[in-house]
């Protein structure tokens, strides 16, 4: 089957004239002035190459065959031959007069029709024995019923939504912010932090019973110096364990004074990430 469309002028049918129709199905073909058209003038003069109207698409000899049956209501299972090949002739002429490399194509199902048509002329054997002689139209209708499904089948893949002709990817364009967004530290990345400083100083603990009196107050303001020459400080460095338990317990609580009373700010860039103290900024 060729692919190639071909854009054809309207097939004469069976027993038509002719003469060009004055009214088509009942409905004016033109308007002049507003007012509509049943009848050609007499002096109007129409070149034979001035107007051509191109009515259906073929691709090919079958589909033009399958036209020709369905237009005209003929049953596919039982083809009148002598019609529709008169009708595939007078198409072909058609054709020959604009596209003679085309035409060829069409030429041999034309063939094909005319060598059907004569062996259903001439009796076969098998039905001067009595027997039920094969029907010479049975290839050609295996066919034409194939190529209709496949037409179809094409019909309905060509109604499902394709990208690019019914449907497009949505895209969005995201800006990025400048503004960075540090994670939020929750109670358990304390904890952590707290339990990692314990256990480092765990480690260079010494026995040593002695009474020491210890200010949160003042370890809140030894935070706060160490703070304002540092921009960033991690939650570690703040923190001494050689001064022992009891200075780190002071410390830490003078640590979390400050952060109660939003004088200090505790960040983290990520999850795990380490902490970092810094001052809170004043507002203007």
């Amino acid at each position: 089957m060729s692919t190639q469309n071909l854009s054809t002028t309207e097939l004469p049918l069976i027993g038509a004239t002719d003469s060009t129709p004055d009214v088509v199905d009942g409905l004016a073909f033109a308007k002049l002035y507003g007012e509509p058209l049943f009848k050609l003038p007499n002096d109007l003069y129409i070149p034979p190459d001035a107007l051509e109207i191109f009515l259906e698409a073929f691709e090919g000899p079958l589909d033009l065959l399958l036209y020709l049956i369905r237009k005209q209501n003929f049953n596919i299972l039982d083809i009148p031959m002598a019609q529709v090949t008169q009708q595939y002739l007078l198409y072909v002429d058609q054709i020959r007069k604009h596209n003679l490399e085309l035409a060829a194509e069409y030429l041999l199902m034309a063939a094909m029709l005319i060598e059907i048509k004569s062996r259903m002329l001439v009796p076969s054997n098998k039905a001067q024995e009595g027997e039920e002689a094969d029907d010479p139209r049975a290839a050609l209708v295996r066919r034409l019923l194939e190529y209709e499904q496949m037409k179809l089948a094409a019909y309905d893949l060509n109604t499902i939504p394709q990208l690019g002709r019914d449907f497009l990817h949505a895209q969005v364009f995201i800006e990025q912010n400048t503004i960075l967004h540090w994670p939020e530290v929750r109670v358990a990345d304390l904890q952590q932090a707290w339990a990692d400083v314990l256990g480092r100083a765990k480690l260079v603990a010494h026995h040593k019973i002695s009474r020491e009196e210890l200010s949160v107050r003042e370890h809140m303001s030894s935070i706060l110096r160490r703070l304002q020459s540092n921009k960033f400080v991690e939650f570690a460095d703040l923190f001494d364990p050689s001064r022992g338990a009891p200075v780190l317990v002071v410390n830490f609580v003078a640590l979390l004074e400050l952060a109660k009373e939003t004088l200090i700010e505790i960040t983290q860039a990520e999850a795990y990430a380490p902490i970092y103290v810094r001052l809170a900024y004043a507002p203007v």
